[in-house]
């Protein structure tokens, strides 16, 4: 039983010191979506609201109501 606790625990010091190393060879400064990740995506929102506002408000989009009560038939001519 001895060597089995051994062998578990040394296998946790070396999952542990992996993940040291990894966190070493993290990068020291910012990338670009660090720094303007969250403008990027604010400022890609506020255009996506502004165009469906224009587009909605502004524009002359027929909204294909129902016509039904609004219109009456002509009157049928004999020839």
């Amino acid at each position: 039983m001895f060597p089995l606790a051994r062998r578990a625990l040394g296998l946790s010091a070396r999952g542990i010191q992996h993940t040291v190393r990894r966190q070493a060879h993290r990068k020291l400064e910012p990338d670009f979506h660090d720094k303007y990740g969250n403008l990027v995506l604010i400022s890609g929102v506020a255009f996506a609201i502004g165009t469906w506002a224009y587009a909605c408000i502004q524009l002359p989009i027929a909204w294909n109501f129902s016509p039904v009560g609004r219109l009456t038939p002509k009157e049928w001519r004999e020839d």
